[in-house]
């Protein structure tokens, strides 16, 4: 399976994960207080306006994306769950926004970070997704074994270049996104 589809794979799983998101009720947000308040308190140590804070965004994202690569080979179960989770929370975070705030509060937060992120993300699960994939076939079928390092190359490059959207993405998501915030 080329690489294109694996976007529209990936594409997929975000958008189920989103629906997913969509159709929890946010009357349950009480039940992750304890996580909104640990976020709260990371919030602190990595404030706007920080080198610090673009760092450890940069890094969180790379590692994630780079576990979900690793890992993607055990029947690519780290990105299917990745996209979903990721699908999920934004939608449901986002519906506590809009119905807390504005949705003009949610587009100036997401969107100048997100114009990178989000395709960086689709980008690095789809890599993730097209090699596990085909480290799992080449485990059944001897025949497609001498596919298996090309296709590692080809998906290493992809994530190689999500990895470069997200430098900017965590670049504006620590100095621009506050901005709109304040």
């Amino acid at each position: 399976m080329n690489y294109k589809r694996w976007i529209f794979v990936a594409v997929g799983l975000f958008a189920i994960g989103m629906a997913v998101g969509l159709a929890i009720p946010t009357s349950i947000a009480n039940l992750f207080a304890e996580d909104l308040a640990a976020l709260e308190e990371l919030g602190i140590i990595f404030g706007p306006f920080q080198i610090t804070t673009a760092i450890f965004i940069f890094f969180k994202n790379v590692s994630a994306l780079l576990i979900s690569f690793i890992f993607s080979p055990i029947l690519c179960l780290t990105p299917i769950i990745a996209l979903l989770v990721n699908g999920l929370v934004l939608s449901f975070v986002s519906t506590l926004v809009v119905q807390e705030e504005s949705l003009g509060l949610l587009l100036a937060a997401l969107l100048p970070h997100g114009i990178f992120e989000l395709p960086a993300l689709i980008m690095g699960e789809a890599a993730a997704l097209s090699f596990g994939a085909m480290a799992i076939v080449a485990l059944i079928s001897k025949k497609k074994r001498n596919q298996l390092l090309p296709n590692l190359k080809q998906n290493l490059r992809y994530l190689v270049i999500a990895f470069v959207l997200l430098l900017p993405a965590a670049i504006i998501e620590t100095y621009i996104s506050p901005l709109f915030l304040t």
